[in-house]
């Protein structure tokens, strides 16, 4: 009797805040947060994901919580293998008659071959098989339920941790596109210095997320809210609280979404005139978690004058979008794809 040997494919979202897990079987499985706790005297992995996300400054002298990934690339190689072993393990994808799984991962649009590189020796040694790379938006794209097959375009922002993602999509491929590093984990930044500055105490990031999530916004709310935040105080060390609103965060997060904006318009200028045209009719998609900060899609659709809307689980959209594409796994190219230089040979 002969055994027929079938791998689980996966597709990945390597994100800078979180890392998803599709299968084409169960959908997506992992929603993980991507940080790892890390004794600094022996360099082991003591925790990984949503335990280590939870020690975020509260660790011991000898004990570091960090992400591996900064601005949607690999910033630590080691650590980021680590944790997709870890999730990898968690997915049992490879055992006595299931050999090691084709991976899809998703990379931001300004990956340089180098960032490629290092991501598929990442997901090589964390157990796969072979690693195929797939730009953020046009998985975004895809995971969002946009059809981009045909010659119409289409206008993708993918708004996450690292990077915005912005593309416009066309016949299954990018017509222009563009990536900033200014995205959720900015926001969270410029809200904790705001707080030292304005306030004069110091709060981590997990709190500075908690401000963004609870009253942030980047258009004025009808109804104004405030928040109890505590933190230490800058002068005395001692522990402090202020009253924080949702206008004052407003008008600081306001800056940084019109700086989007901007990139948006750039793409949009660098765009052929009749895709431009498409994209009038057919509107924004946004996606990725970041983009459910309120008054995102308001800001955009006002300041660039055509309709924004937000897809259905945006945190999940470019992981969707690397599970749909297993489908044509077969049809796609190992290695790095040097975007850099498919957009010069565009251009």
């Amino acid at each position: 009797m002969r055994i027929q040997l079938v791998s689980r494919d996966l597709g990945v979202d390597l994100g800078t805040s979180n890392v998803l897990i599709y299968t084409a079987d169960e959908g997506i499985t992992t929603r993980e947060p991507a940080v790892v706790a890390v004794d600094r005297n022996t360099g082991k992995a003591l925790q990984i994901g949503a335990a280590a996300r939870n020690m975020l400054g509260r660790t011991p002298g000898n004990v570091v919580a960090m992400h591996p990934l900064q601005d949607g690339v690999i910033a630590d190689h080691d650590l980021t293998v680590k944790m997709l072993q870890k999730f990898f393990q968690k997915k049992d994808i490879s055992t006595l008659f299931t050999p090691k799984p084709r991976v899809i991962v998703s990379v931001p649009s300004s990956v340089t071959q180098m960032d490629e590189r290092a991501v598929i020796n990442a997901a090589m040694e964390a157990g796969a098989r072979r690693v195929y790379l797939i730009e953020e938006p046009l998985a975004a794209a895809l995971g969002a339920g946009l059809d981009i097959s045909d010659p119409k375009g289409h206008l993708v922002v993918d708004i996450g941790g690292g990077t915005t993602d912005i593309a416009v999509l066309t016949m299954n491929g990018v017509a222009s596109s563009s990536s900033i590093k200014l995205a959720g984990n900015h926001f969270d930044e410029v809200i904790a210095r705001y707080i030292r500055g304005k306030h004069h105490i110091i709060i981590g990031p997990s709190t500075a997320e908690d401000i963004k999530i609870r009253i942030g916004s980047v258009t004025p709310k009808g109804q104004e809210e405030t928040m109890q935040v505590k933190g230490r105080d800058a002068k005395s060390g001692m522990p402090r609280d202020v009253i924080v609103t949702s206008t004052e965060i407003c008008n600081l997060l306001n800056r940084s979404a019109q700086r989007i904006a901007d990139e948006v318009l750039a793409v949009l200028e660098e765009t052929p005139p009749e895709l431009v045209g498409d994209i009038a009719d057919t509107g924004i998609m946004l996606t990725g978690g970041s983009s459910l900060l309120w008054g995102m899609d308001t800001l955009l659709q006002n300041r660039i004058g055509i309709p924004c809307t937000v897809a259905d689980d945006p945190a999940a959209c470019v992981a969707l979008g690397c599970g749909k594409s297993l489908a044509w796994i077969t049809r796609m190219s190992e290695g790095p794809i040097n975007l850099a230089r498919k957009r010069l040979m565009r251009g």
